[in-house]
């Protein structure tokens, strides 16, 4: 599974021009999940993306999560986090988990880190055509792989 967590000001989603998410400071997180996923990946990617320092303290030094200052969380899934370019140059989805698989396992991701942060996570709608906005803040991405725990 991987994810692009990006710090945000602002963030929303909008599907045939109806707003399906719409948080001010917070996460937005973009999913990308493969067939060799697990629950123990979502277990340990909600953990960490919950967890993670990278909101500023009373200094201004990144010693805060996205709990710690109550913050929200806009989850939307992206299949194409698992392009390969190897070839070519038109990406292959082949590593991209099918629909079957893949919304259970976004719907698990989303409840996990609902548990985690203790409130309800906004989502964009699966496989739909999604305006994405967000004022990314700093800016600060981050991307993790949980085949990749390094």
């Amino acid at each position: 599974m991987r994810v692009v967590i990006q710090r945000v000001s602002e963030a929303s989603v909008t599907v045939d021009g109806q707003k399906t998410a719409d948080i001010q400071k917070g996460l937005l997180v973009l999913v990308g999940i493969e067939d060799a996923d697990t629950q123990e990946d979502i277990d340990w990617l909600a953990g960490k993306i919950v967890k993670m320092r990278i909101f500023g303290d009373e200094n201004d030094v990144m010693n805060c999560s996205v709990q710690d200052i109550d913050g929200d969380i806009i989850a939307v899934s992206q299949f194409t986090l698992h392009a390969s370019t190897k070839k070519g140059n038109r990406p292959s989805y082949i590593k991209a988990a099918k629909p079957d698989f893949a919304i259970p396992m976004y719907e698990s991701f989303v409840k996990a880190l609902e548990k985690e942060l203790n409130k309800k996570i906004q989502t964009g709608i699966f496989g739909a055509d999604m305006k994405v906005s967000l004022l990314n803040d700093g800016p600060v991405t981050i991307i993790m792989d949980s085949k990749n725990r390094d």
